[in-house]
């Protein structure tokens, strides 16, 4: 029997604006993904589960919906100069939903539509060839995986060959330190799978007893059918291994996709880090809260390691590229459907 939330929940999004959702099958999304998604969360928008689409079967737009309230999730997967059109239809037809983790093209136009728009976050990128690990500001990188290698660790790329128990009994372990270990987080980060998806690459770490120590899953981007970069996804590691493991093995693949040719690599979202005025009509309220949030002992220790996470993304000297948070309505009841959605809370 459902329990009395998940029924309270069935019924407020049973009362959220009627939107009209797209059939799409996972190989139609995954089609659209090939051609449009070029930017780090395209892929999940076309893999993750419980997810609804807006659009029809030239692209859409992915979105939640918790607490009578819709939520986009990203930029439109659709050819990037009919994506405004997407995204006036989508407000038009969602009662003004939010729209999260959104590059600066997609803000501009929801500024321009009446929406207040904040900084969330901001998204490292990694241009290649021209980032490479040479100078002294990288020494720490280069120094992790010198020490790796000299203490009998390996590297190697997974071309599923790797049995998936060996790696459920990592993702494990690793869950058993997290400050939540009863669920994963969802929406902004899909929950982990043991087996990659199409297109995906898994770069594995052992110890110098053959033990599987770490991993690092990364989704692809796309532009018109050809891979052109990759965006970290998952990260698992051992609670027991240096800290130089997750280090070396970004080093590793970064080198790997550097030597194959492919223009970025994407480091992810490190949320709520440098919330400045987004140049546009913003909620003070909110990026105050953030700033606040993000400055919190108790929230990195309790909640989210957002100090930590942002701190080991700079370790690698990328780009940092800002995203935004988009909204007409910034009410906290609204943020406290998003923090639910996201499994925050």
């Amino acid at each position: 029997m459902p329990s009395l939330r998940i029924t309270i929940d069935r019924l407020l999004e049973g009362a959220a604006p009627k939107v009209p959702r797209q059939e799409l099958s996972h190989v139609e999304r995954l089609a659209l993904v090939r051609r449009y998604g070029d930017f780090s969360l395209a892929y999940s928008t076309a893999v993750q589960q419980k997810l609804s689409y807006f659009g029809d079967s030239d692209g859409y737009i992915a979105f939640g919906t918790k607490m009578k309230h819709h939520f986009a999730l990203g930029d439109p997967v659709v050819h990037p100069p009919e994506r405004p059109a997407y995204i006036r239809r989508f407000v038009e037809a969602a009662g003004g939903p939010w729209f999260v983790q959104i590059g600066a093209e997609t803000a501009r136009v929801l500024a321009s539509l009446g929406y207040q728009v904040n900084r969330l976050g901001i998204d490292t990128r990694l241009p290649l060839p021209d980032h490479d690990f040479s100078g002294k500001r990288n020494e720490t990188v280069r120094y992790s995986e010198r020490w790796l290698l000299k203490k009998g660790y390996s590297f190697e790329e997974d071309k599923r060959s790797i049995f998936l128990d060996e790696i459920a009994r990592l993702s494990e372990n690793w869950r058993s330190e997290r400050i939540v270990k009863r669920w994963e987080m969802g929406f902004l980060n899909r929950p982990f799978a043991d087996h990659l998806g199409a297109d995906m690459r898994r770069f594995v770490l052992r110890g110098p007893d053959g033990e599987l120590v770490a991993l690092l899953d990364f989704d692809p981007l796309f532009s018109d059918g050809k891979v052109i970069g990759y965006t970290t996804a998952f990260k698992r590691k051992h609670v027991d291994v240096t800290p130089h493991a997750e280090i070396g093995l970004t080093k590793f693949a970064v080198d790997r996709f550097r030597e194959e040719g492919i223009s970025v690599v994407t480091l992810g979202l490190s949320p709520l880090v440098d919330i400045e005025a987004s140049g546009f009509a913003e909620s003070s309220f909110w990026r105050g809260t953030f700033q606040r949030a993000y400055g919190s002992a108790w929230v990195n220790r309790s909640k989210f390691n957002l100090q930590g996470q942002a701190a080991f993304k700079r370790r690698f000297h990328g780009q940092e590229q800002p995203t935004y948070i988009a909204f007409r309505k910034g009410t906290l009841v609204e943020m406290l459907g998003l923090l639910r959605l996201v499994k925050a809370i």
